[in-house]
């Protein structure tokens, strides 16, 4: 998988290949589904969601540019695929998910392969974990119509922002910067995502 669908299109960060290499994908699938966990497509989990396609994964947790001491925020816990990439590669990793059964399905996988620097949460992800800001790297792992107000106050002096930005059918990975209290923005590629929903994000 790494090789073929990851470095083979352009991912170089060594530290994301390896991450990719040892998190074991099929751990987060459902088991009827495990056969096509390692695939180049995402697959659902549940809730009208999914786990996102591999390449994906890497190419917005490439961008977050993690050297390792940073604390992250993942907006959409998920299948916690994303989360455990995240805490093979930052010292603290917050994420909050919407729906339950998937917080508690995340929660227990993680801990079964020993993750002790994550900590989840359930609620609004477009809010942020305000107590827990400012934060050096946060990750939207669904599509909302702009980026939320509070996820660009909450991120830190010198941080990155990586979420998709579109409508329900076009969307575009976006990244930011914070430089000077100013936000540079950079448009990545196109891409497909289940909808951000929240106060500051779709309505449900």
């Amino acid at each position: 998988m790494v090789q073929t669908q990851i470095a083979a299109r352009g991912i170089r960060d060594e530290r994301v290949l390896s991450a990719m290499r040892k998190v074991p994908r099929h751990f987060f699938v459902e088991e009827a589904l495990r056969d096509q966990a390692y695939a180049d497509h995402p697959l659902p989990i549940g809730e009208g969601q999914t786990i996102s396609q591999p390449y994906i994964v890497a190419f917005m947790t490439e961008a977050l540019e993690l050297k390792g001491h940073e604390k992250v925020l993942e907006v959409g816990t998920g299948s916690g695929y994303q989360t455990a990439i995240l805490a093979e590669l930052a010292r603290w990793v917050y994420s909050i998910e919407r729906y339950p059964r998937l917080l508690e399905r995340a929660r227990k996988i993680l801990e079964e392969l020993g993750y002790t620097n994550v900590i989840l949460r359930l609620g609004d992800g477009t809010r942020g974990w305000p107590e827990a800001a400012p934060f050096e790297a946060i990750i939207v792992t669904a599509a909302g119509p702009k980026i939320p107000e509070p996820l660009l106050d909450q991120l830190a002096e010198g941080g990155r922002l990586v979420m998709p930005v579109g409508d329900e059918w076009s969307q575009y990975l976006v990244k930011v910067v914070k430089k000077g209290g100013q936000i540079y923005r950079q448009t990545l590629e196109p891409v497909r995502f289940v909808k951000l929903v929240g106060d500051y994000g779709f309505k449900d």
